[in-house]
């Protein structure tokens, strides 16, 4: 892969100097920030809002850091993981586009390594956005429950990440292949869809990736999870999604 360490210091520069350096981070210390916030008010406001409606009475526990932790990774695996979709939805036909490819493309440096750059270049955002996230929601349910183990959370985030690679590798893979960001947007968003409808058939659930939707929320929740095959079948996967755009950019006009 000639020249891969070359894109990998461009791609992080590039990172450093665009939003792409403030969106998704800045999403995931919204949901750390507010989601314990959220889980504490809740309940109050409902109780408020039925004790003006004569002879209502709603029958609530008292909130825990469980309940902030759960809206954390529910907030995970749809929001901000439709957020990476699309944040990740032009991330080489972009270069394509602009003509920047072509340029560097004609001196001695692999399409292999481009690509390849460009995924582990979005994986580290990723990763630092929700190392973030992970830390504000943890101090925010520290401070509003008085309790927040890290273990729970570290679980769900560490299953999150796996997911969220994935999806990084599929989308990269789509942008490899075509020109429209739209287009590669949709694509990723019906994917999306597509798993988290196989999420809820038994089967599915537990022996594909599919499965990591659920067990992130029930890591989240400090309940025991088994995820072997999702886990396994996620990363075997995401090697090939990887090995195909590497294959159909090779292959690709610029």
């Amino acid at each position: 892969m000639t020249g891969f360490t070359a894109f990998v210091r461009k791609e992080f520069e590039e990172i450093r100097k665009t939003s792409r350096m403030w969106v998704l981070p800045g999403i995931m210390l919204f949901f750390g920030l507010t989601n314990p916030i959220l889980a504490k008010l809740t309940p109050l406001l409902l109780k408020s809002t039925a004790g003006t409606q004569s002879g209502l009475v709603i029958q609530m526990p008292d909130p825990t850091y469980v309940d902030s932790y759960r809206g954390f990774a529910q907030n995970l695996t749809q929001l901000m993981i439709i957020a990476a979709i699309i944040a990740t939805a032009g991330i080489i036909s972009r270069e394509v586009r602009s003509g920047a490819a072509a340029l560097v493309l004609v001196k001695p440096v692999s399409r292999a390594g481009m690509v390849l750059a460009k995924a582990l270049g979005q994986v580290a955002l990723l990763a630092a956005a929700g190392v973030l996230g992970g830390l504000v929601c943890w101090g925010a349910t520290m401070i509003t429950f008085g309790k927040a183990p890290l273990g729970p959370l570290a679980a769900a985030l560490g299953l999150w990440a796996v997911l969220a690679v994935l999806f990084t590798a599929f989308m990269v893979l789509i942008s490899a292949a075509m020109n429209s960001q739209a287009g590669a947007s949709g694509i990723g968003l019906g994917a999306f869809a597509v798993l988290a409808i196989l999420s809820a058939w038994g089967i599915t659930r537990d022996y594909t990736p599919a499965g990591l939707f659920g067990a992130i929320s029930q890591a989240a929740g400090g309940e025991p999870v088994k995820v072997l095959w999702p886990l396994a079948t996620a990363v075997v996967l995401t090697g090939v999604l990887l090995d195909l755009a590497v294959h159909v950019f090779r292959r690709r006009e610029i």
